[in-house]
């Protein structure tokens, strides 16, 4: 792609996510949802194969939907209230179907499905785009409505991501895959904290967004695509491979890391407003999860690969 384009491109992708974090109202939010998307397929497309082609009409196909699903619900609470402010939706049925289409937005559990495939279909970098910068719109717009959305709704979509992301996770090979897992089970904690604390939701996606950069920085730079890659990095940059491993780890949630921090406020949350069973869930679905980040860090660690 020539200067030019990229140029266009970032700016796109950059204005997009502004111009829906500071709308105060539903259409040039989704204004802004659209223009993110577009400016994205080509850079998903840019790799001339079958994979990445399958890969950026999924991701298209998904996100349409998503924000037809959006200007429906926000039609729908206009007609009902009067009003097109983002603040302004008290329609119960338009309020689910507008969390419904910002969870397909992020990938999160049930509508899960295209994210490992789009992933997996793409580069490292694009993949890193779209598991970080592209969740800021949807999880701002999240964060405006939160008061309005039934808790029990974003509290079952959280388990079941956490759930979803972390058997997901486990028999994999693939870490474009595996980082798509753990992408879809962080967004589980960040969606079922949201109802009861948007702020502590907020932090935990960007201390996710901070430790999941430099893995696939990392991965880019070492050119780390299956588990089987990993084994060798050892070898060619020790640095690299143990930062991984110790990032990986940050990410699972494992004390004494960074990524432990905003887990335990949530579940400290949850215990506080008498949520003990739902917390018990949480901590069982990270130790799932904890399963596949051990194996990763095992396999860069332990294990000596051949000289």
């Amino acid at each position: 792609i020539n200067p030019t384009s990229i140029t266009i491109i970032t700016l796109s992708i950059i204005m997009g996510t502004i111009m829906t974090m500071s709308s105060s109202n539903w259409l040039m939010a989704w204004i802004g949802l659209e223009l993110n998307m577009l400016a994205i397929l080509p850079i998903i497309s840019k790799p001339k194969t079958t994979r990445a082609s399958e890969a950026t009409i999924k991701y298209f196909l998904t996100q349409a939907i998503a924000s037809a699903m959006m200007l429906l619900s926000s039609t729908t609470n206009a007609w009902q209230t009067g009003s097109w402010d983002i603040l302004e939706l008290k329609n119960k049925f338009s309020t689910t179907i507008m969390t419904l289409s910002l969870m397909m937005k992020m990938g999160a559990a049930p509508i899960h499905f295209w994210l490992p495939e789009v992933l997996q279909g793409t580069t490292l970098q694009t993949a890193l785009l779209i598991t970080t910068w592209q969740k800021l719109a949807p999880i701002s717009l999240m964060y405006m409505i939160s008061n309005n959305i039934q808790p029990a709704l974003l509290m079952s979509a959280g388990i079941l991501s956490m759930i979803v992301g972390g058997l997901g996770g486990i028999n994999q090979t693939q870490l474009r895959k595996t980082m798509a897992y753990s992408s879809i089970n962080n967004l589980g904690w960040t969606i079922m904290i949201m109802a009861l604390s948007p702020n502590l939701a907020v932090m935990n996606i960007f201390i996710y967004m901070i430790m999941t950069t430099p893995i696939f920085l990392m991965m880019t730079s070492t050119s780390t695509k299956t588990l089987q890659n990993l084994t060798t990095t050892w070898t060619t940059s020790t640095a690299t491979t143990l930062s991984i491993a110790l990032l990986m780890l940050s990410t699972s949630g494992l004390p004494p890391f960074t990524g432990f921090m905003p887990k335990m406020l949530a579940l400290n949350e949850l215990i506080t407003q008498k949520l003990t069973t739902l917390a018990t869930l949480a901590i069982m679905t990270s130790l799932v999860s904890l399963l596949f980040y051990l194996r990763i860090t095992y396999l860069t660690m332990v294990l000596t690969s051949p000289m």
